[in-house]
């Protein structure tokens, strides 16, 4: 299968050096070539270049881009969009002024999610759920990480990972799935957290891996949550089950998450709404991805992560949408780039590379995701044309995308 993409007016995210991520100043460095052609075989990209060298080229599928423009698809790292129904009462609760962990208290939040996902089928939980991956595609995702946590029962937890691995097998787009049991405490198990600990580790994990339905293991790493040595024991546990992990760090206080997840060689730390220097150095120290996720602090009104300092002390940051239904209800890597430039002072450019390369470096596939180099997987989207690449991220409502491309083939929902 080849695919021929012509009449570009600009290729944008270009990245010849073969990186596996972007960082610091060279986050706002753009690599882009106008008036080109793209060129696809097999789900890889083969080459691109400048309309006057094209070659003559016979493609099963030949587009026309009439001048606009070509951006890598996103990778986004972080989000939770298996669930069961909505939770916009909680929405009503926060415009009267309870915060998020006033909510959970009261019986709201993840175990209101549970509740809900527990009394939900498989088929269910599916039909929920594709319409939402539509939706994300459509937006111009193309690999994309999606967790688990609502379950917290070795039945419901098996239930998530099935419908996501269902996903993975039907669609176009890139998924990998991560075990989140560790999300909550489950209600029978509260004022026994020490009990539910077990339970992830002695039961959950070793189910998870009989099935071979996790590529990652994730723990809600935070106050009221668990606790740096729980979180410690379970993504060691995962580990011997060759599970990788990423961590929820420092969304409600500085938990010691970051540290932790350098020391243990995580793939990525995730939220970082309370960042300090300490942490920053930590981050210097290690190869794992500060990921922030702002439409989550958008939608409670907490402050955002410390972008500008981590990316001026040579960090590279990835960004991702945190889609779920009660802090993040939107999958928007456009909405998400625009909230990082302006409430976090990011560049376009810096948030480009966050949304596409680091993000899928905070996966651990940025060898085959995140940019348009040749011998990646051909995942990308081409816009209307517009003035320049930093229009696509000042006007975030307006509806640019026109066609997206997912393993070389150019998907239509």
């Amino acid at each position: 299968m080849k695919l021929l993409i012509h009449h570009i007016g600009t290729i944008v995210g270009i990245d010849t050096a073969h990186r596996d991520r972007i960082a610091g100043k060279e986050m706002d460095c753009l690599q882009r070539l106008d008036n080109a052609y793209f060129l696809a075989e097999d789900g890889r990209i083969t080459a691109f270049g400048p309309m006057e060298e094209m070659p003559g080229i016979v493609a099963d599928e030949v587009l026309d881009a009439e001048g606009g423009m070509l951006f890598p698809s996103f990778c986004d790292s972080h989000t939770h969009l298996v669930y069961a129904g909505s939770r916009e009462q909680e929405f009503l609760d926060k415009i009267h002024g309870l915060s998020y962990e006033e909510i959970a208290k009261r019986g709201g939040g993840i175990l209101n999610s549970a509740d809900r996902l527990h009394e939900a089928s498989e088929e269910e939980l599916y039909c929920e759920a594709i319409e939402r991956v539509h939706e994300i595609m459509r937006m111009g995702t193309g690999l994309v990480e999606i967790k688990s946590g609502y379950g917290l029962s070795t039945e419901d937890e098996l239930k998530m990972l099935r419908v996501i691995r269902r996903i993975r097998e039907s669609e176009p787009i890139e998924v990998r799935a991560t075990f989140l049991g560790a999300h909550a405490v489950a209600r029978k198990y509260i004022g026994r957290q020490s009990d539910y600990v077990n339970l992830v580790c002695d039961e959950m994990i070793p189910a998870v891996a009989q099935e071979h339905l996790a590529d990652f293991v994730d723990v809600f790493c935070d106050r009221g949550f668990f606790t740096i040595e729980e979180t410690e024991r379970i993504i060691r546990k995962g580990a011997q089950y060759g599970l990788k992990a990423k961590i929820h760090a420092n969304e409600l206080a500085v938990s010691g998450g970051v540290q932790l997840g350098v020391r243990e060689g995580a793939l990525s730390v995730d939220h970082l709404e309370r960042m300090g220097d300490e942490e920053i150095v930590a981050l210097q120290g290690g190869h794992t991805m500060p990921t922030m996720l702002p439409g989550a602090a958008f939608f409670l009104g907490m402050s955002y992560p410390p972008a500008r300092k981590m990316i001026e002390s040579g960090l590279a940051v990835a960004l991702a949408s945190d889609y779920n239904p009660g802090s993040s209800p939107s999958g928007n890597m456009r909405m998400v780039m625009a909230l990082a430039a302006t409430q976090m002072r990011m560049t376009p450019t810096e948030a480009l590379h966050a949304a596409t390369i680091n993000g899928a470096a905070a996966m651990g596939l940025s060898h085959d995701f995140g940019s348009i180099t040749v011998g990646k997987v051909a995942n990308c989207f081409i816009t209307k044309p517009i003035s320049s690449p930093e229009f696509f991220t000042y006007a975030y409502a307006t509806p640019l995308i026109r066609h997206t491309v997912l393993r070389g083939r150019i998907w239509v929902g």
